[in-house]
């Protein structure tokens, strides 16, 4: 995916791709599994092609990741995506895992830029429950409760899917409009995100 300017082949087919409705979603980008901060030149062409769109972009972040050679925990700091929205104001951003385990950094960051959502995805399953209600809670009590979202991010074990669910559910600090709003039934975010 890092493979050049505005005007390379691949962002051309990406072109192509997003006016057909072939694609409606940029992403995963996974530049932190590669040593490259959300920031680095080699995106650039992308973000810039989603905001002239109007494309959403998922971008992974988290503290923690693979056991990957060039896996940085620092690349998953939510407020590296700062400069990004800076320079692209109208960009969308699906911020994969909630910025975990940051919260009050990816709270600040939804507060200043309502067009950041949080994905919840892995996070969901892969650390303990109560670390994830922890987490999740302190974005709703921050007024953020319409902008997480649900994401199974599974296709390697998709039993985890089940898990993911039942800890959404489980969460007993959420009114059944919150549930519902996280499993993408939130108007906003049809209209948004689809």
């Amino acid at each position: 995916m890092l493979d050049g300017g505005r005007s390379s082949p691949q962002v051309a087919r990406l072109r192509r791709a997003f006016t057909s409705g072939r694609y409606r979603v940029l992403g995963e980008i996974t530049s932190q599994y590669d040593s490259r901060p959300p920031d680095d030149p080699a995106l650039e062409p992308y973000f810039a092609l989603a905001e002239e769109l109007d494309v959403p972009v998922l971008i992974h972040t988290l503290g923690f990741g693979a056991p990957l050679p060039k896996f940085r925990s620092a690349l998953g700091h939510p407020l590296m995506l700062e400069p990004v929205i800076k320079h692209h104001p109208r960009l969308r951003l699906y911020v994969e895992n909630a910025g975990y385990p940051f919260a009050d950094e990816m709270t600040a960051l939804m507060i200043q830029y309502p067009q950041v959502y949080a994905d919840v995805s892995t996070i969901t399953w892969i650390i303990p429950r109560e670390a994830f209600h922890v987490y999740l809670r302190t974005l709703v009590r921050a007024g953020l409760s319409r902008r997480p979202m649900f994401g199974s991010d599974q296709i390697i074990w998709p039993e985890t899917i089940e898990t993911a669910v039942e800890s959404v559910e489980t969460a007993e600090f959420l009114t059944s409009e919150q549930r519902r709003d996280i499993f993408r039934l939130n108007p906003d975010t049809l209209k948004t995100w689809e």
